[in-house]
């Protein structure tokens, strides 16, 4: 027994001397072992006068300055490498890092530790790693002002968040192929990451979150969906997270971005989203090509669309410069591949709003405004119901309105019309190429080798401007 003690002693005092032989500046750790009763010790002197040492049975190591114990089943310890190796049960503490491993080896001169095979990391914050390795880096006066870590395998980890009264959130798991910790709010994470968050979840191939400004960076093919309310996928070559006291507050997506939810489709260059509540409010969409919303009833282009959308709900939509509406004519009574387009300087959409309760209708179009050069196309039901080709009536002025009843057009009204604008009717001509087949009182095809005329007739019906009143 008393041997042991001395063994002890002397390897206490080794490993003391060691570190004061390098010049190690304060602030490292110099390990100091509990005599526990159960603990064997073999010692090995080294030409170096350095020691290799080798316990089992249960050992404790302390570093009182730093406030670190670790604890292990075994150790071994080289001198001359000035490295530990911590095998079985590891239990690590210290003020900055809570590690759980099967082995772990600390690198005494870069203070730097290498834990692997089923780590369990808990930062002060209360974060949590779990993997299979995390190479930490501890916080050193004047050499290393900020702890790092780095961990490979595929880990994930929970970061743990706070609202301003000090409230818990729920967690925002990271998972990767490799992660990096700077701190205890920097995370850096590559290779198929996925991050989930209470209200939405996003992959990609990078991530950069910085949890103290709020703020996280997916990069290269990212790809988040909305998972609260009513759904929502946003995809481009960059997508941002911008938060507020904990509280997710606006989604930028940058470079080919597209969002898609079950009332509409928008593209663009960027799109930005704001949330409230964990619920899309609003999406704006612009940048160096032309922005796209298409929604079931129509597709509209501009400059730059605004969507109002409270309650992740499309209420209006604003296209801005050089606006153009499309939509499908109601093609019951004929046939055509054309569109009915509106035009103008700007376009406003305004969908019918739906009960906050009703979770499976989408809303229906109800009134398109185009203000500023305005003009529109209309594909209408020929007078001659004979016919498979549609009238066409098209109007212009500074300000047109489309009305819809049950998302079909249900009336349009032009107001302040100027010289050259006004309007025109061209009504389709009866000939045997648009005649219904076998419809009463049509008459023959002319006879095999004769030309048949072509539709020529058109029948201008001015439009009498409508004052604003």
């Amino acid at each position: 027994m008393m041997l042991r003690y001395v063994l002890a002693a002397l390897l206490a005092v080794s490993l003391t001397a060691y570190a004061q032989d390098t010049g190690a500046p304060k602030g490292r750790c110099q390990f100091q072992f509990d005599n526990t009763p159960n603990t064997s010790l073999t010692t090995f002197q080294l030409p170096s006068k350095q020691y290799n040492s080798f316990l089992g049975n249960g050992v404790v190591a302390r570093c009182p300055s730093q406030k670190i114990v670790l604890k292990s089943d075994s150790l071994e310890q080289y001198g001359d490498e000035g490295r530990y190796f911590f095998i079985g049960h590891v239990d690590y503490k210290e003020p900055r890092l809570a590690l759980k491993a099967d082995f772990l080896t600390y690198f005494q001169r870069d203070e730097r530790l290498l834990a692997f095979s089923n780590v369990d990391a808990t930062l002060p914050s209360g974060s949590k790693l779990k993997g299979s390795s995390l190479e930490f880096f501890r916080a050193i006066p004047k050499l290393r002002p900020k702890q790092r870590g780095v961990s490979i395998g595929r880990p994930t980890i929970s970061i743990i968040e706070k609202d301003p009264q000090g409230k818990t959130q729920p967690p925002v798991t990271v998972t990767g192929n490799t992660v990096w910790l700077e701190g205890d709010s920097v995370v850096a994470s590559s290779g198929e990451v996925v991050v989930v968050r209470p209200e939405l979840t996003a992959t990609g191939d990078s991530l950069y979150l910085d949890n103290g400004a709020g703020t996280l960076r997916l990069m290269r093919k990212p790809r988040m969906v909305g998972t609260k309310g009513r759904p929502f996928t946003l995809v481009g070559e960059t997508i941002d997270l911008l938060s507020r006291r904990r509280k997710l507050e606006r989604v930028l997506s940058k470079s080919s971005a597209e969002a898609t939810s079950e009332d509409l489709n928008l593209k663009s260059d960027t799109i930005d989203m704001r949330v409230t509540d964990d619920l899309l409010q609003r999406a704006t969409a612009w940048g160096k090509g032309r922005a796209r919303a298409t929604s079931p009833q129509q597709t509209i282009v501009s400059d730059s669309i605004d969507v109002l959308m409270p309650g992740q709900r499309v209420r209006e939509m604003h296209a801005v410069r050089n606006a153009v509406a499309e939509g499908a004519p109601d093609t019951t009574k004929f046939h055509t591949t054309e569109k009915d387009r509106l035009m103008g300087d700007t376009i406003i959409a305004y969908f019918d709003s739906i009960p906050a309760r009703d979770t499976t209708s989408k809303p229906r179009i109800r009134m398109l405004v185009a203000i500023g050069h305005a003009s529109s196309l209309q594909h209408l039901p020929p007078q001659d119901t004979t016919l498979r080709k549609p009238d066409i009536n098209y109007i212009c002025g500074q300000r047109i309105t489309v009305t819809f009843d049950s998302a079909k057009v249900k009336n349009v009204k032009m107001e302040d019309s100027k010289p050259p604008c006004g309007g025109i009717y061209a009504q389709a001509e009866a000939d045997s190429s648009t005649r219904r087949k076998n419809a009463p009182g049509v008459a023959a095809p002319p006879p095999a080798g004769r030309p048949v005329p072509t539709p020529t007739s058109v029948a201008p019906a001015p439009v009498s401007p409508v004052k604003k009143p």
